[in-house]
Order: structure tokens, then sequence, then C-alpha cells
């Protein structure tokens, strides 16, 4: 499999086929029992877990600007946050928040984030359509000639990224 840059692809499976596993061995969590990933030095990889892993004493800013890249000022990220979140949260401690509020925040994180790597793990997981359609617009936006990974299992999903679908 090959997957070159400014493409999107959305990896497809039943739950326990693997797509985690995979992403934890492209960030280097995690080692392959067989084959080989090439292509990856130098790479830099940003990534939106299943978890949000948010610093929950943090307020959305703060957590999106300790990873952000330093093209980024305060003010950008307001501007990323206020298309994701109501104005009203972006100064609250994260875990004050929703839990869709949270998980807009960890994307924003990862969008932010220096990268030319993009993977995404179930990252619509909780949005309703409308939001979710108002995260894949920033994706678009912030991801023009990156590399993305995005594991899910709504075939929607990849339609509305006009991403490539990889069935695993």
């Amino acid at each position: 499999l090959t997957m070159e840059s400014g493409n999107i692809y959305c990896l497809m499976a039943p739950s326990g086929k693997g797509k985690t596993t995979l992403f934890r061995i492209l960030m280097g969590f995690e080692h392959a029992d067989s084959g080989q990933i090439t292509g990856l030095t130098h790479t830099r990889i940003s990534a939106v877990f299943q978890e949000d892993r948010l610093c929950e004493a943090f307020t959305p800013l703060d957590n999106v600007y300790m990873a952000a890249a330093p093209a980024f000022t305060k003010a950008q990220i307001r501007e990323e946050l206020l298309a994701l979140l109501p104005e009203d949260a972006l100064n609250r401690p994260v875990c004050t928040l929703s839990g869709g509020q949270k998980r807009r925040t960890a994307i924003c994180r990862a969008l932010c984030a220096p990268f030319d790597l993009l993977i995404m793990d179930e990252p619509f997981t909780g949005l309703d359509s409308t939001t979710k359609q108002t995260v894949i617009d920033l994706i678009n936006d912030l991801c023009t000639g990156k590399l993305l990974i995005i594991a899910t299992h709504a075939e929607d999903d990849a339609v509305l990224l006009n991403a490539e679908i990889v069935r695993l």
C-alpha cells in the first residue's frame, strides 16, 4: 500500500482488525510483527486518538497553544477554535466541557500542531452531522498538501472527506 502526501485515506474495517494497531506502529509506539513501513523518516506526525488526551485543567486555548506550530499565534488558534466551539467554552477548563466539545478541542489541537502526517482514529465519534461537517471543513482547510489517514466505520465520512477508502 502506498500513500501519498496531499491525499486523504480512510481505513475501513470491523472493530478488532488492526486499524489502531497500525496507527500505533506508524507513530512508533509498537513494532510490527512482520512487513515494513518506509518513507516516514523525518516525518512529523500529529494524531487524534480514540480518547481525547487533553490536559483537563487547561482551557481549550491552552491545550491547542501548547502543541501548536510556531506559525500559529494565540489569536489564530482562537479563530480556529471559534470555528468549532462556542466562545464561552474557550477559556473554561476542559473538564467542564461536553464530550463533543472536548473532541473538537482534540481535533483542533492535532490540526494546529506541526505535521506532515495526520492520523485520526475515529475522530467524528460523538459529533452530530452539522458539527462533523464543520470539523471536516476545518480539516480540509488545514491539511492541504499533507497526508491524512483516518480510521472510521462510516463510509459517509470518506465521502464527506473526498477520501480514498482502504479496506483492511
